[in-house]
This record gives structure tokens, C-alpha cells and sequence, in this order.
């Protein structure tokens, strides 16, 4: 009721203040956030185009065949489509361990970078695996390399401070990535989407994304792609503006986003991450085991006991999500430009999440 209410105050900073609501509250007060493993009347079923991707290329990308796929839109948001774990058994892990293991070596980009000295950020996963095995459940323990992991950027780097992608900046986007991504964004009716720059975000139970729009990207005709694993968050969809107050929404572990047409320039943050809603360490879709007769050309790969071990050690308090964008049409240039220091390209830890500690430093500044 009290989300309701400051729903239809509406004016200025409507977002600001269902953001602080969800960040605040405690999970008694989430009746109003929309569930889409039990949808209701302002959810309804999207169309894919189940004939665009075939099954053999939905196996090798770790994906069900497209027509189980359980997809949604949302009244008022066009363009706006929700598919609720469309991940075949055991797959996801792959994805958990490319993001702490793979992804985050060099030449990637990761928010470690700004103040640790380039030789100390090669091999985070080395760094830390042990580590993370043997951690307990004292907060008093220090943190790994990777619970201090922020963000990692693919492909295009985000530049932090001048909010752009440059040409000068780029290294190859992983190859197993681009093909989920294409596979995902063919079945949603956009073929010839080219995966070029990612950003992942590494969030924890204290973690928030404050709210934004994604518009650097030169092409927004493409649709922007978003993975999640491990536990759970509250999304919140807004509008064109800040004004006005956006609707809350659950992702769960292996739950897809697309945003594309209308809502792919509207405003959203992440004012929470929740514990899995089955009360238990991690969501039952990771306590599969990947199939040992994977297809010809798999680009999903077994995750060994031992990584994994340390990968479900890390999503216990957790939550990776990657989000994947085309930043050029077919064709299109940069525009020219100076060259930009890649060190300098990295902000702060705080730069993109809005951690605890800087809500306590700066309350009113939340999002």
C-alpha cells in the first residue's frame, strides 16, 4: 500500500522515492513488485520468433529450445520483454564461471584497476579462489580480490567519466558471450545483433545501481541484453523521465531481460538484491549438473567441482549480472576524437554501484 501511494504521488522524483522505498523496506513490504513465475494482470505473454533460432543453436548456447521459453511483456512498456530462465540445466553455471574466472583477466577492464597496480589484477580468480573456499560466515573476515569486484567491461570500454565508447578502446568480446547474446536477441526478432560491448556488474546484499538511462551506445535501434545469476534483485522500470515512478519487478537467478523499441531509453536502477526467494544458499536452478553429452560446437563448457565449489561460495552472497549491447549500426564510425588515458577510463569503486558505505556518507544522494 505504501509503495501504491507514493506510486500515484507522481512529481518530481517519483523514482527517487519508490528507489529509497525498495531499498529501505524490509521484504514484508514487496507485495507490490511484479513476479513473473506467478504473473498478473498487467503482465501478458510476448511472441518470439521461435523458427529464427534452432534448437541445435539454442543447445549450443546452453538455451532451451525457444519454444518452451516463457516470455513476457509489461503493460505501458513496449519493447520491453522479460524471459524467466530459459537456461537449460546446469548451464548457468558456465556463465557464473566465465564472469569470476574468465572474464575478468586481462586485457578486460574492471573497476580493481583504478588503485591496484596492473600486475595485481591479473588473475583475480587465482588470487582469491582459495580464499573464497575456506570462507566462513564472519563478516570480520577480509574480503577476496573478487568479493571486491565491481565491474568488468568487454569489447567497447565504457569510459566512466565521459560516458562514451571509443574506437581506440576496445579489445575482442568473448566469442561464447556474443553467441548466447545473438541467439537471445534472434528470438526476440532481432537478427544481425551484434554483441560489442558488455558490462558486468558484480552486486552484494548491500549493493544498489542507482538510477540511469543506457544511451551511449551510438545505435538504439538494437535491443540492451541482461543476464542474471545468483541471487536475487529488484528491478525498477521507469519512464522517459524522472518524474515519473517507475514499477518494480524480481529477477531471479537466469532470468533475461530485453530492452529495445520504447523502453529502451528509459530510466532504470536496482535498489536491492534479495536472498533467493527458496530460502536456501543458492536457487535449485544452480544445484544442477551440466549434461555430459553436450552438442557439436557447445560453447558452454563442464565447470570443474573445485571451480565451482569456489563460484557457489561467491553467489551465496551474491549477484552477477551482464548486460549486453551493439554500440555501433552496420557501418557506423566513431566520430573522431583524442586519444583518452585507459586508466583514467576507470571511475571509482562507487562510480556505477551505490554501495553501504555511500549511502551512509551521503544519504540524500542515494541514487
Amino acid at each position: 500500500a505504501a509503495a501504491a501511494a507514493l506510486t500515484r504521488e507522481g512529481g518530481e522524483d517519483a523514482f527517487r522515492r519508490l528507489f529509497r522505498f525498495y531499498r529501505q523496506r524490509d521484504a514484508s513490504d514487496l507485495r507490490g513488485v511484479v513476479d513473473f513465475s506467478a504473473p498478473g494482470c498487467q503482465v501478458f505473454r510476448s511472441q518470439l520468433s521461435i523458427s529464427s533460432v534452432s534448437d541445435q543453436d539454442a543447445y549450443r548456447a546452453g538455451l532451451q529450445p525457444v519454444s518452451r521459453w516463457k516470455a513476457y511483456g509489461l503493460n505501458g512498456y513496449p519493447g520491453f520483454i522479460f524471459i524467466q530462465n530459459p537456461f537449460l540445466p546446469g548451464s548457468q553455471r558456465h556463465w557464473v564461471k566465465q564472469c569470476l574466472k574468465l572474464y575478468t583477466q586481462k586485457p578486460n577492464v574492471c573497476n580493481l584497476d583504478l588503485h591496484m597496480a596492473p600486475e595485481k589484477t591479473i588473475d583475480l580468480w587465482g588470487q582469491s579462489k582459495e580464499q573464497l573456499r575456506r570462507k566462513g560466515s564472519s563478516k570480520c573476515e577480509p574480503r577476496s580480490l573478487l568479493e571486491k569486484l565491481r565491474w568488468v567491461t568487454l569489447g567497447y570500454h565504457y569510459n566512466w567519466d565521459t560516458k562514451k565508447y571509443s574506437a581506440n578502446h576496445h579489445t575482442p568480446f568473448p566469442s561464447d558471450l556474443a553467441f548466447l547474446s545473438e541467439q537471445v536477441a534472434t528470438a526476440c526478432g532481432f537478427r544481425g545483433f551484434q554483441a560489442q560491448a558488455g558490462i558486468l556488474n558484480y552486486y552484494h546484499f548491500d549493493s544498489s545501481l542507482g538510477i540511469h538511462v543506457d544511451e551511449s551506445e551510438l545505435d538504439h535501434s538494437r535491443p540492451l541484453l541482461s543476464f542474471s545469476f545468483g541471487q536475487s534483485s529488484i528491478f525498477l522500470l521507469g519512464g522517459l523521465k524522472r518524474e515519473e515512478a517507475p514499477t518494480a519487478m524480481f529477477m531471479h537467478s537466469g532470468d533475461i531481460m530485453v530492452m529495445s523499441g520504447f523502453s529502451r531509453l528509459l530510466y532504470h536502477a536496482v535498489p536491492r538484491v534479495l536472498p533467493n526467494p527458496e530460502g536456501t544458499a543458492l536457487p535449485s536452478c544452480l544445484d544442477q549438473a551440466l549434461s555430459s553429452d553436450l552438442p557439436v560446437g557447445s560453447v558452454i563448457e563442464h565447470s570443474s567441482d573445485e571451480d565451482w565449489q569456489v563460484c557457489a561460495k561467491y553467489l551465496q552472497s551474491s549477484r552477477i549480472n551482464m548486460t549486453i549491447r551493439q554500440v555501433l549500426a552496420e557501418g557506423q564510425k566513431f566520430p573522431q576524437e583524442s586519444g583518452t588515458n585507459i586508466k583514467g577510463q576507470a571511475p571509482s569503486e562507487d562510480g556505477h554501484h551505490q554501495e553501504n558505505s555511500r549511502v551512509k556518507r551521503h544519504k540524500p544522494n542515494t541514487d
